[in-house]
Formats: structure tokens, sequence, C-alpha cells
């Protein structure tokens, strides 16, 4: 995927992928994860998502980073907020509050930027990326965060044959193979999502999302 295709996505406003509320799978999930209160947490290809504010009401400070410039203000206008901006070999950053967005690109991000977050919140990232992307996406930016990390990965299953992502459906099997080398990962749920959802992805027989907890550290073997 090029940065242009996100970018004209956003400029002609087809951002079917953006939800109204938080997430429900992490208002249900997240507490069992036992995330301090004031620690950092990590959201990457982050858009405007109402997640992010959802997480700092909850005490976090939040680093989300996003390529779109327009999905960034959008954010701090949308919830009343002026941002304090500057530069770095990042990109631009844009602060206010217990919110850091950085305008950037995801795969720039390095472990020096990273070191604080003991969470990570991946909700729309990971299914956005096509196949090689995917892969790279594990193994140079989940790498970059620090041991001890936890988090919550939501990802989607459909039948990927009839249908072009992005969304594109990462199933179990690839969750395992792209995160069990470094990371501990527990499918916490999967359930159904039904074609009068506002989230049903349109054209594909059926739809499933799952929620894994993620641990920075080796899986268990799988039997």
């Amino acid at each position: 995927m090029q940065p242009e295709f996100w970018h004209q996505r956003w400029a002609d406003n087809q951002i079917g992928f953006h939800q109204q509320a938080p997430t429900p799978l992490l208002l249900k999930h997240w507490p069992a994860l036992g995330v301090p209160a004031a620690a950092r947490v990590f959201v990457p290809l982050a858009g405007k998502s109402l997640d992010m504010a959802w997480l700092a009401a909850q005490g976090h400070r939040v680093l989300g980073v996003e390529l779109s410039q327009l999905a960034v203000e959008q954010f701090f206008a949308e919830h009343g907020l002026q941002p304090d901006i500057r530069e770095s070999r990042y990109g631009r950053h844009y602060a206010a509050g217990d919110i850091e967005l950085i305008c950037g690109d995801a795969f720039g991000l390095d472990a020096e930027l990273l070191r604080d977050c003991a969470a990570v919140f991946d909700r729309a990232a990971l299914i956005a990326l096509p196949p090689e992307l995917r892969r790279r996406y594990a193994g140079e930016l989940y790498a970059a965060l620090p041991a001890g990390c936890r988090g919550l990965l939501v990802s989607l299953e459909y039948p990927q044959a009839e249908r072009a992502g992005p969304p594109f459906s990462v199933p179990e099997d690839e969750v395992h193979d792209l995160f069990d080398a470094d990371w501990r990962v527990e499918l916490l749920d999967r359930r159904p999502i039904p074609p009068e959802h506002p989230g049903f992805v349109a054209g594909v027989s059926r739809l499933d999302t799952a929620v894994y907890a993620l641990r920075r550290g080796r899986s268990p073997a799988r039997s």
C-alpha cells in the first residue's frame, strides 16, 4: 500500500474504518491486562480513533502515529484540543494533555522513541496492511517495543478470496506466525459480525472479529 492510497482515502472521506465510539472489545478486555494507569500506550496507524481518547481517560499517556496530517488535525479539532506542534526525525508531533500524535511513517519509528511504551493497542493497523507489509510491521515496528510490553490486537477474519483488502483478513494462524517468536499470544475472544452491523465488510459471506492479548516474550508451543 502506497502512502498516496491512504492520503486519498482521508481526502475523499472514505474512512469506513473509523468508528463513532470506542472499540467495544477494548472496553471489555483492556482492564484485564493490568496496564498501570500512568503507563504510555502506543497506538499504531491511529487515524482519529476515539480509542485514544478513551485510553487517555483511563489515565494513560497515549502515543499514536498516523500518516495522514488531515486525520491528526481532525482528531484534535473534534476533541476541542489545541495541540503543541514540534518537528523531529520521526515526523511532526502534535501533543495536548496526555495524547501525542506523530504525523509520520510508522516504519520510521524506533526503539529509542518507543522505549517507555508499556502497552500497545492495535485495532486497525495490522489488518490495513497487505501480507508483505504485515511481516515487516511485526518484524520491525513491534520489535522496537520494549520487553514486558503488553497489549491488545484486534483482527478480522473472512474468506480473503472473496474481497481484496483493505481491510485484510488476518487469521489466527497468521497472527501466531507473525508474533510467536517474540510475543506471548492468547486468543481472548472471537465473534461474528452480522451483515447489518455498520462494521461489516461488503462483499464477503462471513466476517469474524478476534482479539488477542499480547505480551513481549516467546509464546508457549501450541498443540
